[in-house]
């Protein structure tokens, strides 16, 4: 099948992708961002301790990106994405008991295996599948959209359990009562999780057809993939988009630190800022098409940087509430727009259909690699300076990534000039 022939697919299969494009995440990263200052008390973990996780995490999900990507080149999606979410869930289960921080980390770690090496390549081709030759930026733009919605649903929902399974105000619960709370919203995401990986045994399709290649072989594929320029600017693009994503980690944490929040008040806080990443990326998704995705990128880094320069310089303080939503709006704004169209930059910079899943392990293993030091520079500066000034340190990292991310987006869009 050539990429002109490739037609939009169902509904049914964008929504079955978005649902797990999300929840697969939802134990490692989303409980953890939207309950940080609840999360760090219950596990009795330091921001760097956290951090740490999350480089684990990361560490082992860098070294699966190119072999699971390969891997999804060879077999159609269905049981990869499934096999997914049925590991992932199990971990659930291990989180729920409050296990020792060796345990922790073991876990992480196994979780950086189940949520990349079977699922990643295998999510990223089947929505550039779904899209065809001429909806890239609606299928990017509806999976991150939609999993932004999922996410905050699931944050909003898990904030809500929390708060019915507190015997007392939150202010007046004990640790053994918050524990105990907590606990539900894990076992909740945890059958939540397992359940989409039977929704998506029965339902999905088989929207690989004809794109897959069973005799795809590792290095010629990852050569072929490296002699493409595009490639090389999308993992800088992506780089820096993700240190924005992960500085979402603290916003519940700003809320609380300088904000002077509760601790539901920054789960709030965090759960409310979520809804900001469907609203973005779904409006992408319904003007993207047409257009030139690399200049909307372009404008989301600007959004970013301008959001970014002004938490560096210490504006936003207590009692500032208006501030500090505004400019959590604006970094939040750009964050999610970049987020929602830079895979659909494949398409722009000429990467062949049948190579996606090994291009999108190639890109993901430089791309993503703020999941191995981000969260630990970020919970290091956090823990090291107190209060407000940790956290205009880690907005002038971001401003220092913005820039960056501007820069690859510009040469990319002089790169698709010259296609033409």
């Amino acid at each position: 099948m050539k990429d002109s022939e490739l037609k939009k697919g169902s509904f049914l299969s964008i929504t079955l992708l978005i649902l797990s494009g999300e929840l697969i995440f939802l134990l490692p990263y989303v409980l953890a961002r939207v309950f940080r200052p609840t999360f760090l008390e219950v596990f009795n973990l330091t921001n760097l301790q956290l951090g740490g996780l999350f480089s684990i995490y990361g560490t082992v999900a860098i070294l699966s990106y190119v072999y699971g990507g390969v891997l999804s080149d060879k077999f159609k999606p269905k049981i990869l994405i499934a096999l997914s979410l049925f590991f992932t869930a199990l971990g659930g289960l291990l989180l729920a008991t409050y296990p020792s921080y060796f345990m922790l980390q073991l876990l992480w770690g196994y979780w950086g295996f189940t949520t990349v090496f079977l699922f990643w390549g295998a999510m990223i081709k089947a929505t550039r599948v779904w899209g065809g030759s001429k909806n890239q930026g609606e299928a990017f733009g509806l999976l991150d959209g939609g999993r932004g919605l999922v996410a905050a649903s699931m944050g909003t929902l898990g904030v809500l359990i929390f708060s019915l399974f507190l015997t007392n105000d939150i202010e007046l619960a004990s640790l053994p009562e918050r524990k105990n709370a907590f606990r539900y919203v894990i076992l909740f995401s945890s059958f939540i999780v397992f359940l989409t990986g039977i929704l998506v045994i029965i339902l999905m399709k088989s929207s690989q057809e004809g794109v897959t290649n069973r005799n795809a072989s590792l290095i010629p594929n990852i050569k072929s993939i490296l002699k493409i320029q595009s490639v090389w600017l999308i993992m800088f693009i992506i780089i820096a988009a993700y240190v924005g994503y992960k500085v979402t980690d603290i916003y519940s944490l700003y809320a609380s630190d300088v904000m002077n929040f509760n601790n539901l008040e920054a789960a709030n806080i965090g759960s409310l800022q979520m809804y900001l990443r469907p609203l973005v990326c779904l409006l992408i998704a319904l003007f993207a098409n047409n257009k030139s995705y690399i200049h909307l990128i372009i404008i989301g880094f600007i959004i970013m940087l301008i959001g970014a320069l002004i938490f560096s310089f210490g504006i936003v303080q207590v009692d500032m509430n208006y501030v500090f939503f505004f400019s959590l709006i604006v970094v939040a704004t750009g964050t999610y727009a970049i987020r929602a169209l830079y895979f659909s930059l494949m398409q722009e910079g000429r990467i062949p259909l049948v190579l996606t899943g090994t291009a999108v392990g190639v890109i993901s293993v430089v791309g993503y690699t703020p999941d191995i030091f981000a969260s630990p520079v970020i919970g290091y500066l956090l823990d090291t300076y107190p209060g407000i000034i940790g956290h205009q340190y880690v907005f002038s990292m971001l401003v220092v990534f913005s820039i960056l991310g501007l820069w690859a987006s510009i040469k990319f869009a002089k790169l698709v000039t010259s296609f033409k």
